[in-house]
């Protein structure tokens, strides 16, 4: 009879055991002794029967489990470690809204405006381009014939100039300028808006 490795490594246990017909069982030991692998097989099975069926080989010392029970208490969270940590992210999270609290929430407001006499625009785009300067209270597009101190300017967006608490300026920025926040000066009045807004810039 032939059989091959995968009949044999069926019938390992069974072979082992002796539960096998002694066809089978002759056929098994013809085929182990041309076969390295399947010996391997069949020793390594009955090795671990053999490890397996001795009492002795699984004695455990004397202690042995309060030593485990201890070590898997230790490494395991205590509800104690747990409460202490939950009471830090607590803590931690009301200083978070104190401190936010406290202090205004500046973070997320708008600057007050530079200038007592400013008026907020509406409708500026965010993502335009203007120019301030460090000393000035407005923002202006690129190229206004009314910006002052020269030295000091800065390209940001229309956005961060509003955030940092400055205004549209009222000759190149009239248009984002409501009607009724800046009246539009007539005549003689206006030479007069042009001298103050200088001022206020220098």
């Amino acid at each position: 009879m032939d059989i091959s490795c995968e009949h044999v490594w069926r019938e390992v246990s069974n072979y082992l055991e002796g539960e096998v017909d002694p066809a089978l069982r002759a056929a098994i030991e013809e085929h182990c002794r041309g076969c390295k692998r399947c010996t391997a097989v069949v020793d390594g099975t009955r090795n671990v029967l053999r490890v397996v069926g001795d009492e002795r080989a699984f004695e455990l010392p004397l202690g042995f489990e309060r030593r485990l029970r201890m070590r898997l208490e230790e490494s395991m969270p205590s509800p104690k470690r747990h409460w202490i940590r939950w009471m830090v992210l607590a803590t931690a999270a009301a200083l978070l809204v104190v401190m936010f609290e406290v202090g205004g929430g500046t973070a997320f407001r708008e600057a007050p405006l530079r200038s007592v006499h400013s008026h907020p625009g509406t409708g500026v785009p965010a993502e335009l381009m203007v120019v301030v300067a460090a000393s000035g209270k407005t923002f202006h597009v690129t190229g206004c014939t009314f910006l002052h101190d020269k030295t000091s300017l800065r390209t940001i967006t229309a956005s961060e100039a509003i955030r940092e608490g400055y205004a549209p300026c009222v000759r190149c920025m009239k248009e984002y300028l409501s009607a009724e926040a800046a009246p539009a000066p007539a005549g003689d009045e206006l030479l007069g808006v042009a001298l103050r807004d200088e001022n206020d810039e220098d």
